[in-house]
């Protein structure tokens, strides 16, 4: 495996986690990446990179961000948005993978980025039910706050610090797993 395919799956594995926490923004830069040729795309994945994609990317990015902010909506947002992150986390990988066999970077897609969207977004969706419920919404601002920046910064090493990205994606997922043995049911 070659530094550049290592790369682009440390890439692909960061954006796909930032997915987890906003479904457009790391889709967002990974187009603005593209578009100032910064990442280089498979070739089928290359539209990402076009200025309408780019608008459009930007326009859903900003609707997503304010939208979280709105209480009761971010719930309604997070039944559409699990589903959803598991198809952009495995397209934002496969996307990026290089000099892979087909079969390898579907696998990888599916596994790694679109199980890591998903773990991420369903623990995203179950601290905001958890900040409705006992909160009645009014800690879900903070919650989408703390969110947004997660994405933006998980994103943003993952374009300019893949490695990083790596490091942060593995934290996170382990915080994540911490917390829920904590707050799951224990047998007796």
């Amino acid at each position: 495996m070659t530094t550049e395919t290592i790369l682009s799956i440390f890439l692909g594995v960061g954006l796909a986690a930032s997915v987890g926490f906003r479904v457009f923004l790391p889709l967002f830069a990974l187009s603005l990446a593209s578009y100032f040729n910064i990442w280089e795309l498979n070739e089928s994945w290359e539209w990402i990179g076009s200025l309408a994609a780019l608008v459009v990317l930007g326009v859903a990015t900003l609707v997503e961000i304010f939208a979280y902010f709105i209480p009761w909506v971010d719930n309604l947002l997070d039944s559409f948005a699990v589903p959803l992150a598991a198809i952009a986390g495995t397209a934002v990988m496969v996307s990026t993978i290089a000099n892979l066999d087909p079969v390898v970077t579907w696998s990888l897609a599916i596994i790694a980025g679109g199980g890591t969207a998903t773990a991420i977004k369903g623990a995203g969706a179950t601290t905001r039910l958890a900040s409705t419920a006992s909160t009645g919404g009014v800690a879900n601002p903070v919650v989408a706050t703390v969110e947004t920046g997660t994405a933006f910064a998980v994103t943003a090493a993952s374009i300019f610090a893949p490695y990083l990205a790596a490091v942060l994606v593995i934290l996170i997922l382990i915080i994540i797993f911490r917390i829920y043995r904590k707050i799951r049911p224990r047998k007796s």
